[in-house]
């Protein structure tokens, strides 16, 4: 079988994602991603040029390559957000590895993305939020199962977290504080504030809970008493979803979106609800004020009377 990289490339690129882990703090699903679009780039590039890519003939590569392969990659069916990622993350390779062999990146680093909308966040209003916790609580006949599962959405859109970073929770952290301390992507920690209602919902959970929650084990536990698993809370917010007629946009994930996007519109500032959500760039937070802006509109049209 053909080699498609040469010893230093591979060499050089296990180099960078040592020090996307070690400097920059990327996430490990973060550093798979990468080393998969990156592998894959370099893939073409040696059957485009017709031999294996070293770190000379990367820096050899010119407009009319990365033409090529951005070509291929549509016609492989490959949507416009997914080439601009990976094309990101060549550039940053390429970036860092230019630096240290000393050649001129402009062709590569020139390479416009294609443009793309990216979707807005979808989230549940205020009244939608409060009946799908009520919903979820309803799910399941065991009782202590059914206290889990209000427990953890009520922790996702009480603080906003990820699902991961629900799940990451440990018995050490009951009874929640009235600040939270928070490890999110990129293994960075943000404080972000508890309201009563969540650290209700969690002690609730804990008295009824039947297994050991031992300060080094998770938090929530599923049915045998192993860690919560996050397809389990997607099934229940499913369900809850469907029996309210609610949109299949109504995920675990959206809880997040609706914490956000309701402080927004109780008067919250991006700068604060950025560190809330732990965005590493205010350009993600700022996607919140569009979705505030369509609902204005959307009461603005409902309530003035030309608008009707």
């Amino acid at each position: 079988m053909t080699l498609d990289l040469s010893p230093g490339a591979r060499d050089a690129m296990q180099a960078w994602l040592s020090h996307m882990r070690a400097l920059d703090g990327a996430a490990e699903n973060t550093l798979t991603a990468y080393a998969g679009d990156l592998t894959a780039f370099l893939r073409f590039q040696a059957g485009h040029r017709g031999g294996p890519m070293g770190l000379a003939e990367i820096g050899r590569l010119g407009t009319a390559d990365m033409r090529a392969w951005m070509a291929a990659e549509r016609l492989r069916g490959t949507n416009a957000r997914s080439v601009a990622r990976r094309l990101s993350a060549v550039k940053s390779f390429v970036r860092w590895l230019c630096e240290r062999e000393g050649f001129d990146p402009t062709a590569i680093l020139s390479t416009r993305a294609p443009r793309f909308r990216k979707p807005l966040p979808r989230p549940l209003g205020r009244d939608a939020a409060r009946d799908l916790i009520e919903t979820v609580g309803m799910q399941h006949e065991t009782p202590w199962i059914a206290l889990r599962d209000v427990a953890v959405v009520t922790v996702l859109y009480g603080c906003g977290l990820r699902i991961s970073e629900g799940l990451a929770l440990m018995g050490a952290d009951a009874p929640l504080p009235d600040v939270l301390r928070v490890r999110g992507k990129g293994d960075k920690e943000r404080l972000v504030p508890v309201l009563p209602v969540a650290r209700k919902a969690v002690d609730r959970y804990v008295a009824a809970c039947p297994h050991d929650l031992t300060p080094q084990g998770p938090l929530f536990r599923g049915a045998r008493g192993g860690a919560l698993n996050a397809r389990i809370v997607a099934s229940v917010m499913a369900r809850a979803r469907m029996q309210l007629g609610l949109p299949s946009s109504a995920t675990p994930h959206a809880l997040r979106h609706s914490f956000a996007t309701h402080l927004l519109e109780a008067g919250g500032d991006l700068r604060s609800i950025q560190e809330l959500l732990g965005h590493a760039s205010l350009s993600t937070t700022q996607s919140y004020t569009a979705v505030d802006t369509v609902h204005l509109m959307e009461t603005y049209a409902r309530a003035h009377p030309h608008g009707r």
